[in-house]
């Protein structure tokens, strides 16, 4: 692998984690686990199982559109 493709691929991943830590922030919506009432954690549970089912859309569009 040259050093082009080994950049892009830290990259893509350095975005993912970020990605993945923002939508949970939104989720969460700034607060804590420990200060969240039991009805916004299911709230934020839902929010994020949201998330993971437009992240499986989005492969599953990106795979047909090739």
């Amino acid at each position: 692998m040259n050093l082009n493709g080994l950049f892009n691929m830290l990259a893509k991943m350095l975005v993912r984690s970020t990605m993945d830590a923002g939508v949970d922030h939104a989720a969460r919506r700034g607060k804590p686990e420990a200060e969240m009432t039991p009805e916004e954690r299911e709230q934020a549970k839902k929010a994020r199982d949201l998330a993971s089912r437009a992240k499986q859309v989005q492969k599953v569009t990106r795979r047909l559109w090739r």
